[in-house]
């Protein structure tokens, strides 16, 4: 055992020596300069402001319990959100067996038994050795040395794969909770927009037993009643598409919480039907807060990192690679006429005379596939090139949607403001020209334009309003809020684990990993 271990000593004493002279290839990441401004040029004053604040739960703000309700309930329940949780699990498995490549990359135990039955017409042969069994169990291990930190660098980017995962996932977060509430708010105006319709049916009902009334005593004419049925059966045509679209919006939110439409239905009561108020105000922050808020941001950037790391694995492959090789094992056979002991069988395996050492130092070198390796150097150096670029247009797409919804939300205030003016007018004008019809004072034609003129003006005020609350959502989801939601919570549900569990031994990797 002296003389094993003085030759384990020599083999790995050259591989110490290469083991101290190692360096890491490729480039060293360094994120690129940012192209965003100081300030939003759209920056509104009275609208936004540029003060940061916590965007977690934006939704919140609304003061919309059903809405709140709704959006947990799209957390818990949205199956591509849940695709991306296990996703998380998946890029937590590779980095892990990325790491792996670290120590030595075969270890193997081996156990064999063999029996021999040679040609008597062999060469050299002697009647003794014609039949046999040789038995052998051994350890083999074989171990490439990261000189070139080829798989430091595979580390370094299963690592930023695995970091982009989890930004995949806020990023998918971040636009399911905007969605939903979008939805949400859709719906709301279809019933509001119905309820209105239905309203104006009750009204233009009365108009037109009033108009058919005094056609009936002579004091009106056919074509005041027929104008007064032609305004009703319009009013009443638009209450199927409305049901339509309702019906459909109300489909969209049931899949993106992952339930059925009638579930929905019930939550959605139409007792007290409220477009959400937006907020009067919202702190948009400074350019510079999207580089941490916004999950796609941090995800390009994580995808550039993880490519840079890939240059120096390609780069690695022009140098010589250095591996350890070896095995410790014990051979036998039953041919007592050439074993050293004299002892056959299978029972001399355990003998201390049967152990077997083989080791050595590997080097390998494709020097002759060099162009067709710079080519491949080549290749990642392009796709990390595409990465930078890639990353800086999604800062710029970021701010560009920022800026597109600061001036839609502190426009859309001031639209709402102007039309709530404008349907108490027109209320009035309604009821002021019905009186004055009836009193023969105006022709019906002065009741049927202001009819229609109240019905426009309120459909214009729901639409308003309808998209303010968007512009808001929008913004919201343009600022990167919500991904927070997942805070202290894991991004696979804890039945799912239970059937991979089941399925799988999945060790520490299902424990929950606050990123």
């Amino acid at each position: 055992m002296n003389y094993l271990n003085k030759q384990v000593i020599v083999l790995l004493a050259p591989l110490s020596i290469l083991l101290s002279a190692c360096t890491t290839l490729g480039p060293e990441y360094e994120r690129p300069e940012s192209p965003l401004k100081s300030d939003w040029h759209s920056l509104d004053n009275e609208s936004s402001t540029s003060e940061s604040v916590n965007v977690d739960e934006w939704w919140e703000v609304f003061n919309d319990p059903v809405l709140s309700e709704l959006i947990h309930e799209a957390y818990s329940q949205n199956l591509p959100l849940k695709i991306a949780g296990v996703r998380i699990l998946e890029a937590r498995a590779r980095l892990a067996l990325t790491r792996g490549q670290q120590y030595p990359q075969q270890q193997s135990i081996n156990l064999s038994s063999t029996y021999s039955s040679l040609s008597e017409s062999r060469a050299n042969t002697q009647p003794l050795d014609l039949n046999y069994w040789d038995y052998s169990a051994g350890f083999n291990i074989s171990w490439e040395a990261d000189i070139w930190g080829k798989f430091q660098r595979a580390i370094q980017s299963a690592d930023a794969s695995y970091l982009a995962s989890y930004a995949r996932y806020d990023d998918y977060l971040v636009t399911l909770i905007a969605s939903v509430a979008e939805e949400y708010t859709l719906i709301r105006s279809l019933q509001k927009q119905i309820l209105l319709a239905n309203k104006n049916i009750e009204f233009q009902k009365k108009s037109l037993s009033i108009v058919t009334a005094r056609y009936n005593l002579g004091a009106g004419t056919e074509l005041d009643k027929k104008q007064a049925e032609t305004l009703l059966y319009n009013t009443q045509a638009s209450l199927p598409r409305l049901n339509i679209r309702l019906q459909q919006r109300i489909n969209s939110l049931s899949l993106l919480l992952g339930t059925t439409p009638h579930h929905v239905s019930e939550k959605l009561s139409v007792e007290n039907i409220q477009i959400p108020d937006s907020p009067m105000s919202i702190a948009a922050g400074i350019p510079a807060d999207l580089l941490r808020r916004r999950p796609d941001v941090r995800l390009a950037e994580h995808e550039a990192i993880a490519q840079s790391a890939l240059i120096g694995v390609a780069e690695s492959e022009l140098y010589p690679s250095f591996s350890l090789f070896g095995s410790l094992g014990l051979v036998a056979s039953d041919n007592t006429e050439f074993t050293k002991s004299g002892r056959d069988g299978v029972g001399e395996l355990f003998e201390r005379d049967s152990i077997e050492f083989i080791g050595g130092l590997g080097i390998n070198w494709n020097i002759f596939n060099y162009g067709r390796i710079k080519n491949r150097v080549r290749i990642q150096d392009a796709r990390f090139q595409q990465s930078l670029l890639q990353y800086q247009y999604t800062v710029l797409k970021a701010a560009q949607e920022v800026e597109d919804s600061l001036v839609a939300f502190s426009q859309a205030g001031a639209e709402v403001e102007v039309l709530s003016r404008s349907v108490v007018s027109s209320e009035r004008a309604a009821e002021l020209a019905l009186v004055q019809f009836q009193d023969g004072t105006v022709e019906y034609t002065r009741v049927l334009d202001t009819q229609q003129s109240l019905l426009e003006q309120e459909k214009l005020l729901t639409l308003a309003q309808t998209f303010e609350t968007r512009s808001a959502i929008t913004m919201y989801r343009a600022l990167g809020g919500g991904w927070g939601l997942r805070e202290n919570n894991d991004v696979v549900p804890d039945n799912i684990k239970m059937i991979m569990k089941t399925r799988t031994d999945w060790g520490p990797i299902l424990e929950n990993d606050q990123n």
